[in-house]
């Protein structure tokens, strides 16, 4: 089922549109975010050809694009199922003369998978590019999902720099764009679903909706061959190359150390390196108080930021072994109760993403420039969002969410004051917003009252 991509699916448009002559765009985010079902859609009425790279010998690879591109270039003059492309220049110069009169799509997705046995393939594609793209209409797509590998194509004295027309990361859906594949659960379970799988689409479509918590945490989770359970394991080991140190890092600070210093001393090494890398993933993020955001400050914590791993790696994985024993239906219960604390942060950046997508609709203040969480050790001092606006950066909203079904707005709305008086900039008309998962009562006139429907709409 495909859903939303609205955004995607334009800057798509708008680059094969504006061509007059050929393209070239780059399309990469990590695995499961849905990159082959957007371009599927993208290119259901375009002339395209798809190959995915196996990490195949070149012969092979050159063998399959030949079958795939044989119905768009049967011209009567080669059979390429008995002649197939010979080497790559051969596959490029025949697919732009395929393209000579109108546009051609040429798909190359999994594409550092092709460069294990072709680490010379965008040397060979700059070289065609810059004596072809004037004489044809091809448009050629890179996509991949090692995401380390799909930035270094971009960047200076790479081949293929200055050459890509549209660079375009797929990232997992944001809490609404996911209640669009959960659309038969009510917006509080959404929620909850979305604490627990995050964004990605393919997760978000495992979950059954005809069935209650349980039954989908004992399918997935807390049986043996679990896609949840195995899909975990799959992504410390694949997902950007981490290696070992990588999920060090990760359990580290799943565990709570989530400082730079206390990172590297649970790893036994320097984690700069590993955690800029997480970052540039979107595994982790790197938090300052958001009055501190762009300037140097040694302020900074470091959070899971996807969800599912979070979920997997402070709440699965110390019972895995046990659950591939044969224990999975008795530690469902222990596991179940545990997401309660998984979800309060969780939810809490729903709440700070909800208020992103007001700002940017201009429903909240004016000149909003940041939305982030604050604390302060003098006074001791956490508040879970604060808007800053202009450029005096001045706080005009600051909120707390609560991973509780009500909440008493009065109660909340009393604390919020006394805590804001430790920002540094406050506006004179600061509002306050409150979040629950069902319902905020008993608030006062003037605050903003958010909930699950709201954010999970």
């Amino acid at each position: 089922m495909f859903v939303n991509r609205s955004k995607e699916l334009a800057a798509l448009s708008e680059w094969w549109d504006g061509a007059g002559t050929g393209t070239m765009a780059l399309v990469w985010g990590r695995r499961r975010v849905g990159k082959t079902a957007l371009l599927n859609t993208f290119a259901e009425s375009r002339r395209a050809i798809f190959h995915t790279g196996g990490g195949r010998p070149t012969r092979d690879e050159l063998r399959i694009l030949s079958r795939e591109a044989a119905p768009a270039l049967d011209t009567g003059l080669r059979d390429l199922l008995e002649r197939p492309f010979t080497d790559w220049d051969d596959a490029l110069e025949s697919l732009a003369a395929a393209a000579d009169d109108q546009p051609l799509l040429l798909v190359l997705d999994e594409f550092p998978e092709l460069l294990h046995a072709s680490p010379e393939l965008p040397g060979v594609i700059r070289a065609f590019w810059d004596r072809a793209r004037e004489q044809t209409h091809l448009r050629i797509m890179l996509c991949g999902s090692a995401v380390r590998v799909m930035r270094a194509i971009q960047e200076e004295r790479q081949p293929l720099y200055g050459r890509i027309d549209l660079s375009l990361a797929v990232h997992p859906f944001a809490p609404h764009e996911s209640a669009e594949l959960l659309e038969r659960l009510s917006p509080s379970d959404r929620a909850l679903v979305w604490g627990i799988v995050g964004g990605v689409p393919l997760y978000l479509t495992w979950w059954d909706q005809e069935h209650d918590l349980r039954a989908n945490l004992r399918r997935l989770v807390c049986s043996e061959g679990g896609k949840l359970l195995e899909e975990g394991r799959l992504v410390l080991a694949t997902e950007g190359d981490m290696g070992e140190l990588g999920g060090r890092v990760l359990r580290a600070i799943a565990a709570g150390r989530t400082k730079h210093n206390e990172i590297g001393q649970a790893v036994g090494a320097e984690p700069a390196r590993t955690l800029q890398r997480l970052v540039e993933l979107r595994l982790v993020e790197r938090v300052v108080p958001v009055t501190a955001s762009g300037t140097r400050t040694r302020r900074r914590t470091y959070r899971i930021a996807d969800n599912f791993l979070a979920f997997w790696l402070g709440i699965v994985e110390p019972y895995a072994a046990e659950i591939e024993r044969g224990l999975g239906d008795t530690i469902l219960g222990p596991l179940s109760e545990s997401l309660d604390d998984h979800m309060g942060e969780r939810w809490e950046e729903a709440f700070r993403t909800h208020l992103r997508r007001l700002a940017a609709n201009g429903a909240l203040a004016p000149d909003v420039v940041r939305i982030g969480a604050f604390w302060s050790e003098r006074p001791p001092v956490e508040i879970d969002a604060v808007a800053l606006a202009g450029r005096g950066e001045r706080a005009v909203l600051a909120g707390e969410a609560k991973w509780a079904r009500r909440v008493d707005g009065a109660r909340v709305v009393r604390e919020l004051e006394r805590k804001a008086g430790a920002l540094p900039r406050v506006a004179g008309d600061i509002r306050y917003a409150v979040c629950a998962r069902e319902r905020v009562s008993n608030a006062p006139a003037g605050t903003l009252e958010i909930t699950a429907r709201d954010i999970f709409a």
